[in-house]
């Protein structure tokens, strides 16, 4: 499962391949656009340029000298055309939210404030009207320290021109917008970064589980296989001498059983493994029965439906693996009943000694819970009725 991260402030995008500049520094190169948010997302920051008619206004009205008004026209339009820059680089530069920005980014925040510094002589007090400009652009382009700094600056800086130097009380709305904005601010990036560390945990709680499910799967196929193999093989050294055709034929079981465990790891790891009851009913015969353990079967498995006998299926395979493990049992028996399966046997029982598959010590009781409780089914294992031990599975 593949979970990106929120990006800039306003899309995602996937991260480029990391250069470096020669000095051991990570340095991003500009993606080609590849969405339609990244190819038209800069009309977002144009729209947004509708606020500095104050300023042109000011300007246009501004009693300064003519030399100050032109160096405040050339700032006010380096303002824009850097603003809408930094916002495409911001779409464009795969930085994952709250992560280092790119250099030249903060190269366009100086640049930003000079040209508002630049503007003061002709505009005055309407230089105030660049500062949710800068603000945003702290807040979303560059980092959460950068962001408190300058939100905190520009509430100050404003609030004292409204409050304190005389004719600046008619600029209280920029104080308000100001405030305003540094809130929203605020809590847009606080909730866009808890976003990114759920998206994060999200996908280190998949990749976990991802990996306990292969884990759970190797468990059930090559715990029972080689269980298998274990047993044959000890048979076919007893019967080597005695019954050479017979061991002959052990050894086959084994080889089979081999190549059935090797495809059903290739099968597990591409995810189309698959298995169903009336196999695993033949297997757990077969292996018993090398076990020299008695197998009797009460039921058809079609008693079952397809999704019932699926989840049977492994839960069968864990229940026999234990059976041949830890049960010293001579007879066992499954009963396959509408919305139940049981398997029984005569063994010691779960009496803690070792039986590491019933009592929870090993990941095979555990396999079986997590197996049923995914297919709503309910799971217990008792003591059997004159011994051993009975594991049911109900729905």
């Amino acid at each position: 499962m593949t979970v990106e991260q929120p990006r800039t402030p306003h899309a995602a995008a996937s991260a480029p391949a990391a250069e470096t500049n020669g000095r051991s520094e990570p340095m991003r190169a500009l993606r080609p656009a590849t969405n339609v948010w990244e190819r038209y997302g800069w009309l977002m920051a144009v729209v947004w340029m509708v606020f500095l008619g104050y300023p042109v206004v000011a300007l246009v009205r501004s009693p300064a000298a003519l030399g100050w008004i032109v160096t405040a026209w050339v700032a006010l339009g380096a303002f824009a055309v850097l603003y809408i820059i930094g916002f495409v680089r911001g779409l464009r530069d795969g930085r994952v939210f709250g992560s280092t920005p790119m250099r030249s980014q903060w190269g366009i925040f100086v640049a930003l404030i000079g040209c508002a510094m630049l503007f003061i002589p002709a505009g005055g007090f309407n230089a105030l009207s660049f500062l949710p400009f800068i603000m945003s652009f702290a807040s979303y382009a560059l980092t959460r320290l950068a962001h408190w700094i300058t939100t905190l600056s520009s509430v100050g800086v404003t609030a004292v021109c409204v409050l304190l130097v005389p004719g600046g009380f008619g600029f209280s709305g920029v104080l308000a917008i100001v405030v305003l904005l540094g809130v929203v601010n605020t809590v847009s990036t606080w909730l866009i970064i808890r976003s990114a560390e759920a998206e994060a945990l999200g996908l280190e709680l998949a990749t976990s589980e991802g990996r306990e499910a292969v884990a759970r799967d190797v468990h059930d196929l090559i715990g029972h296989s080689l269980t298998v193999v274990q047993l044959k093989a000890q048979l076919a050294r007893r019967l080597i001498d005695a019954d050479p055709e017979r061991a002959k034929a052990e050894l086959a079981d084994i080889e089979a059983l081999t190549a059935e465990a090797i495809a059903g790891v290739r099968a597990t790891v591409s995810g189309v493994r698959a298995t169903t009851l009336v196999e695993q009913v033949a297997a757990a015969h077969d292996a018993l029965r090398a076990a020299g353990v008695t197998l009797r079967v009460v039921g058809e498995t079609s008693a079952l439906s397809p999704a019932q006998a699926l989840t049977a299926s492994w839960i069968l395979r864990e229940a026999v693996t234990n059976v041949l493990r830890h049960a010293k049992a001579t007879a066992a028996t499954i009963t396959i009943e509408p919305g139940m399966l049981v398997i029984e046997d005569d063994g010691r029982g779960a009496d803690g000694r070792g039986m590491d598959g019933y009592t929870g010590r090993g990941s095979g009781v555990a396999g079986m819970r997590e197996r049923a409780a995914a297919a709503g089914a309910g799971f217990v294992i008792t003591p059997g009725r004159d011994a051993g031990t009975r594991v049911e599975l109900t729905w």
